[in-house]
């Protein structure tokens, strides 16, 4: 296929944003006297027949104007989007508003969905940082009932995993202690697999504790994505093309439905390095709860330690530059946080690697 001309992009510009700020088809006599043409309104039909004809468009009723398609949305934003970047003065208040509450990501997870929602008038997903790979920091037992027993652990990032535990026979809080201590010292920055291949050094107690930590590790490193938080989604319910449709309750169960929102962020935007955009329109021929929107996603973290996941979803009538302008600033702001506050580990290094003061 033969790219646009010039005349043809500016047109296809032109009538996307149109349409994203109308959400009404449009017509040639509109383009020319909303926008001052240096062109007759003949000639710029005839641009959009063309550009009909090659699938960018598309005119819902023969006397109706035209909207744009999927290929449209998806030319545009791949080769004609200005880039563009969120004014200096909401940056700094953003900001300010982050380190202001430094230290806990369950806030700043909060406040990163309702920023990204009030930015791009869209609905919004964050998901906490979550370890690559996760790696021993530290392990507590805590004696609670018989021979029940409470095992706190914790990964090099900082997620927090408990789990009550079943001994055989009952163990005192001095044991317990003694052993959380001596098995955190052993693995203490390793993954799953290293602490496999050392399970020899422990034993009785201890063996059976390594065994429990291995479970829960695996399962960790199993799921793909942290906890999910959400805003916004009255935002996209109140758009003219959901309002009379289930469509966009179907793309909001994607978000709600853990084990669908795991594969979409599987499949897309965990692959890439932290502070790529992916722009995913019409569900690509993959989500058919998607079929009707776009979502605009990130990534944010520190890579070997944590990542997460951000992003916007909203109807394919999106504001595609302020979307991806307000995602890329959060992906960077966020993995900057994780970075300063998280890779407080750092000095806890996989095997093989040396920490220097």
């Amino acid at each position: 296929m033969n790219d646009l001309t010039e005349r043809q992009k500016f047109i296809l510009t032109l009538v996307i944003h149109e349409y994203i700020r109308t959400a009404t088809p449009v017509a040639s006599q509109h383009l020319v006297a909303r926008y001052k043409l240096d062109m007759s309104s003949a000639t710029v039909r005839n641009e959009l027949a063309v550009l009909t004809e090659r699938g960018y468009l598309r005119q819902p009723h023969t006397s109706a104007g035209r909207v744009p398609t999927e290929e449209g949305y998806r030319y545009f934003v791949s080769r004609l989007i200005q880039a563009t970047e969120l004014p200096d003065s909401t940056r700094r208040m953003i900001s300010h508003q982050f380190y202001q509450m430094r230290y806990d990501v369950e806030q700043w997870m909060r406040l990163a969905a309702s920023i990204l929602a009030h930015q791009s008038r869209a609905a919004s997903l964050v998901t906490a940082p979550h370890p690559e790979k996760a790696r021993l920091k530290h392990l507590e037992l805590i004696a609670t009932r018989g021979r029940q027993v409470l095992m706190v652990l914790v990964m090099v990032g900082g997620e927090i995993h408990q789990r009550i535990l079943i001994l055989s026979e009952p163990v005192g809080q001095d044991q317990l202690s003694q052993a959380a201590h001596h098995i955190t010292t052993l693995y203490q920055g390793k993954d799953a697999e290293q602490i496999r291949t050392l399970r020899s050094l422990v034993e009785g107690l201890e063996a059976d504790v390594v065994e429990w930590v291995l479970e829960e590790m695996e399962q960790v490193d199993s799921v793909v994505a942290g906890e999910v938080y959400l805003d916004g989604l009255t935002n996209v319910l109140s758009e003219p093309e959901f309002t009379a449709s289930d469509e966009a309750r179907r793309a909001l169960k994607l978000l709600e439905e853990p084990t669908l929102l795991q594969d979409l962020l599987a499949r897309t935007v965990l692959t890439h390095t932290p502070g790529g955009i992916q722009v995913l329109i019409g569900g690509e021929g993959t989500w058919e709860e998607l079929r009707q929107c776009s979502i605009v996603l990130g990534s944010y973290g520190a890579p070997g330690v944590a990542v997460g996941t951000l992003g916007v979803l909203g109807p394919m009538r999106m504001s595609y530059g302020r979307a991806i302008s307000v995602v890329r600033f959060m992906s960077n702001l966020l993995s900057d946080l994780v970075t300063e506050t998280l890779m407080d580990d750092s000095a806890i290094k996989p095997e093989g690697e040396v920490s220097h003061e």
